[in-house]
C-alpha cells in the first residue's frame, strides 16, 4: 500500500526545507469500523491476533519536485478486516498524526 505524501514549501526569504520524518503503519483487523474506533479509543480491547504493518521511515530532502511516498508491505497471508492507518510528521521534536480506516480484503 502506498501513501503519498504532499509537499507544501515554507514561503519568504528565511523559508527553507525542514528535517521531517514521514511514518506510516497499519493495524487491525477489526470486525467494524466501530469496532477499530472504539480500541483506538482505549474503550475496547485490540482485536484478536491484531497485526501492524509499517513502513520504513521517510525523510524528504525538501526538494521542490520531490515526491515523498511511504509503502507498507502487507503480508499475503493478512486477514481482511478494517485496519487503522497511522500516518504522522516528526518535526523539531515534535509529531503531528492522524489516522484512517483502510479495509483490506482478499485478492480475487
Amino acid at each position: 500500500m502506498a501513501v503519498h505524501w504532499i509537499v507544501q514549501l515554507g514561503t519568504g526569504p528565511a523559508a527553507k526545507p525542514a528535517q521531517v520524518e514521514l511514518a506510516a503503519r497499519l493495524t487491525g483487523p477489526y470486525s467494524s469500523v466501530g469496532d477499530l474506533k472504539n480500541a483506538s479509543m482505549g474503550t475496547a480491547q485490540p482485536a484478536s491476533g491484531e497485526v501492524t504493518f509499517e513502513a520504513p521511515l521517510v525523510r524528504p530532502s525538501g526538494a521542490a519536485d520531490e515526491l515523498p511516498v511511504s509503502v507498507i508491505s502487507i503480508s499475503t497471508d493478512a486477514l481482511p478486516g478494517y485496519y487503522n492507518l497511522i500516518t504522522s510528521v516528526g518535526q523539531g521534536g515534535g509529531t503531528l498524526s492522524g489516522a484512517s480506516v483502510v479495509r483490506v480484503s482478499p485478492e480475487a
